[in-house]
């Protein structure tokens, strides 16, 4: 654009030449001008002439501010009602966390009164302000933010910490951890021994608990029965596979209260005290077999008790 100026006192013309960006502020300038002319006309109005307004004016400036007032109370609103829904998600996620640690205390053994989930925790010390940091809605809001994911982030690795006590938990469950007599004696450790009916030095792959006639002999471990009838050295014989390649016998048995296939709990009466098969007296012969090895049972009882 190309602006000529002429003075009457002066004989030349000069010339001015502007371009894209000079017209830009240019425009900027002369809008910046009016808005500022039209703010100052309606201060002046509202500050100086409020009685010599006229009643259109008045209710158009009235309907301007009752506008104004009523977005900014929708937009409080809706920040209030978005946070008081995080607050309740987050009441929620704090009420399972409670019963999350209420459980993985249980299942560590630890004392409950010593974690009271449910209680705050005690706080305290003495105030010190810190001046220019006022709370302000978006930054009680980022605050909210971190702590939802900070309680998701807790929850997700205390659930994992659970569902890895409840593994081992129910391993433990399948090892034979408890004797299968309550009361009595090892009449014969398990190695080897001169045998009873040969005076020969021989192998003894379990251990012999005696006991009267009739003693209830219970499951070690939990598991599947995979033999429960005569056998021809063992007599009355119990054999339950507990998983991992581990199986227990409970021999010289009277009687037998299960059948193959059937699931057994640890403690639970499976037979009674016999005096059958290869035997001297009542007594019951206790075995435990890792991949088909005998093993020492009271290795695995004493690691179970410790």
């Amino acid at each position: 654009m190309n602006v000529i100026l002429v003075f009457n006192r002066l004989v030349k013309t000069r010339s001015i030449t502007l371009g894209g960006w000079q017209i830009l502020f240019m425009m900027l300038l002369f809008g910046g001008l009016v808005w500022a002319a039209a703010f100052a006309l309606q201060y002046t109005l509202l500050r100086f002439a409020p009685e010599g307004m006229s009643e259109g004016v008045r209710t158009l400036l009235s309907n301007m501010q009752s506008e104004e007032q009523q977005k900014q109370q929708s937009y409080v609103h809706n920040g209030l009602d978005a946070m008081a829904t995080r607050v309740g998600q987050m009441q929620a996620q704090m009420q399972r966390l409670d019963a999350l640690g209420a459980r993985l205390a249980k299942l560590t053994g630890m004392n409950p009164e010593e974690f009271r989930f449910d209680q705050l925790p005690a706080q305290g010390g003495p105030l010190i302000s810190a001046a220019g940091q006022e709370l302000t809605v978006n930054s009680l809001e980022q605050q909210l933010n971190s702590l939802a994911q900070a309680v998701n982030d807790r929850s997700d690795k205390l659930s994992a910490l659970e569902t890895m006590l409840l593994q081992n938990q129910l391993s433990r469950k399948l090892l034979p951890s408890i004797p299968p007599i309550n009361e009595g004696f090892y009449s014969s450790n398990f190695g080897w021994r001169l045998d009873p009916f040969t005076g020969s030095n021989a192998m003894h792959e379990g251990v012999d608990y005696m006991v009267p006639y009739g003693t209830a002999i219970r499951a070690s471990a939990g598991g599947v029965v995979a033999f429960a009838d005569v056998h021809p050295q063992y007599g009355n014989m119990i054999e339950i596979d507990h998983g991992n390649d581990i199986v227990t016998r409970y021999a010289h048995a009277s009687r037998l209260l299960v059948k193959v296939g059937q699931v057994v709990r640890r403690g639970e009466k499976i037979a009674e005290v016999g005096n059958t098969g290869r035997s001297t007296g009542n007594h019951l012969h206790f075995e435990v077999r890792y991949k088909g090895i005998a093993q020492n049972p009271v290795r695995f009882l004493q690691k179970a008790a410790s």
